[in-house]
């Protein structure tokens, strides 16, 4: 017979524990908007009904927003996900958002990042991305020279050089009629042009024999792999066999990039043109602690400066692919500033002329559709955190005022981006007038608003505050760069997911008057960042 205490002390134990669930789950955060929650799973019992909606592998963002909507588009949210995590608050409103990157007295470089554990073997344990204090800023402080806008026009030769290649493998595309994946033919151009900007190495990605390419694209293109996985952000201890991989891998990538830290370093030159030697250049020894740091920081460069940007351009020539007055707008921008000839080299060369800088500083229309690409397709987003205690509270719109600390806090660029507060009727639509300040009005849209109604908080691609992008900068001007050498010279046609609807005249189905219908919606998958999720299949022809 069981001892009456015991059943006693169970029963109190029970009640106990019910009562803290209870007072976790329906009060701790009862003032913020959320679902009803469940006692057992928190908010975790919607996600499968919420995936149901729509492709299982799509981006969280996907699920994100259709959440927000259901709840009838509240400033924040809360997702509890308890025990997987740490409640998550989802950001959508600018202004939450301008607090929350700011520097505040409790916070003076802005609120700590979210713990990125499981990106240490390709980013470091220094990386200027997981750090915060007085030590990221010490170390933001050594490389913002290199990424000063006077500096980077210095790189354009650079940039040229490697998208003359980028333009031979389009041309080979063309003559063969094949399709082909420009994310990933735009991240062997990216990862060529950043490896030469930040280290001074030619990697040799967009060599067409594998044995060509360098050890260092090798490795990254073996570790990047790791990240698809639908493990590719949970614990080590959910797939340990991934975890090692990664590990294993990220030591070889040390030891390569370790050897051109001190390469470069015993080679210092007053002329060098990529960031670690400008870095180095009044480094007069070099202690593994620093070789550590700059080490992680590079790993850092490389990771962030191959994967957006070959994202966002593959997502653009898909943009204008289906937007044809934003194209003809583009190539008229580009015929005023270059002339008639749409040859990669006629573009170099007026680029590298005394007047280059001119040249892309008037590229005002291609500017607004890199800005409203990255509005409508962010490929990286951030999350912060606020310790328990801490008091890190925000102030809604409405006045409402939220205590975060303990919670994992999302500034989701994709529901910023696309409030309709902000960007009205339009806000789902590919408008790159809305960026240079004319109120337009094109046959069956609404009327477009002006940059002068948009506040600078609701455009986050690069986040805000001091924790923005270091290599925003760097990243436009690439932009640009491509733009000009391709934008005229091809057509792109999507394949697949997201191609467009022909009509029985053979002719693409137009919506809205100037945009056409797609067959189904191409979307995006987390890859580590935002990632088309047939990696961007394309077909092109020379014009």
């Amino acid at each position: 017979m069981p001892n009456p205490l015991v059943l006693a002390a169970l029963s109190l134990l029970a009640a106990y524990l019910y009562s803290k669930l209870r007072y976790k789950r329906f009060q701790q955060y009862a003032d913020f908007p959320q679902l009803p929650p469940s006692l057992l799973l928190g908010h975790l019992r919607y996600m499968g009904d919420y995936l149901a909606q729509g492709p299982a592998d799509r981006h969280p963002d996907g699920v994100f927003m259709q959440m927000n909507k259901d709840l009838g588009r509240p400033p924040l949210v809360l997702v509890d996900l308890r025990p997987m995590s740490r409640p998550l608050v989802l950001v959508g409103n600018h202004e939450i958002a301008e607090q929350i990157s700011k520097a505040t007295k409790l916070y003076p470089t802005s609120a700590p990042k979210n713990d990125l554990a499981y990106m240490e073997p390709i980013i470091g344990p220094k990386s200027i991305l997981t750090l915060h204090g007085e030590e990221w800023k010490t170390l933001r402080k050594g490389f913002n020279p290199g990424f000063a806008p006077q500096y980077l026009m210095t790189l354009l030769p650079c940039i040229l050089d490697k998208t003359m290649s980028f333009s031979e493998h389009l041309d080979s595309f063309a003559r063969t009629g094949d399709d082909f994946s420009l994310v990933s033919l735009g991240m062997n151009l990216t990862f060529d042009i950043i490896g030469m900007v930040v280290m001074g190495e030619d990697l040799r990605a967009q060599h067409a024999d594998p044995s060509s390419q360098s050890e260092l694209i090798n490795l990254y293109r073996k570790i990047l792999s790791t990240y698809t996985e639908d493990e590719a952000d949970s614990p080590w201890w959910l797939n340990p066999r991934i975890a090692l991989k990664r590990r294993r891998l990220g030591k070889r990538i040390n030891a390569v990039i370790k050897a051109i830290i001190h390469r470069r370093h015993s080679t210092k030159s007053d002329n060098a043109r990529n960031i670690l030697s400008l870095a180095l250049k009044d480094t007069e020894a070099l202690t593994t602690q620093l070789v550590d740091e700059a080490c992680d920081q590079i790993k850092t460069f490389l990771l962030a400066g191959h994967d957006t940007t070959s994202i966002t351009i593959a997502w653009i020539m898909y943009e204008l692919s289906l937007t044809p007055h934003a194209l003809k707008a583009v190539r008229a921008e580009l015929d005023a500033i270059f002339g008639p000839a749409t040859g990669v080299a006629e573009v170099r060369d007026r680029l590298l002329s005394p007047g280059g800088p001119d040249a892309l500083n008037s590229m005002k229309y291609i500017s607004a559709v890199i800005k409203e690409t990255l509005r409508l397709h962010p490929p990286a987003g951030t999350a912060r955190m606020s310790t328990s205690g801490a008091g890190f509270t925000v102030r809604a719109p409405g006045g409402q005022e939220y205590c975060l600390d303990g919670m994992i806090v999302y500034n989701c660029e994709t529901l910023i981006q696309r409030d309709p507060e902000v960007y009205g009727d339009s806000a789902e639509s590919f408008v790159p007038e809305r960026w240079i300040g004319q109120d337009n009005e094109s046959p069956g849209k609404n009327s477009i608003e002006s940059s002068s109604q948009i506040p600078p908080s609701a455009w986050r691609p690069f986040e805000r505050g001091p924790r923005n992008c270091i290599g925003q900068e760097f990243a436009t001007i690439e932009l640009r760069v491509i733009i000009a050498a391709i934008a005229r010279r091809y057509d792109f046609t999507k394949v697949g997911l997201g191609e467009v609807k022909m009509g029985g005249n053979g002719l693409p189905v137009t919506a809205d008057g100037d945009r056409f219908e797609v067959q189904s919606e191409l979307y995006n998958t987390q890859q580590i960042t935002a990632k088309p999720v047939d990696g961007m299949r394309m077909k092109v022809k020379m014009v």
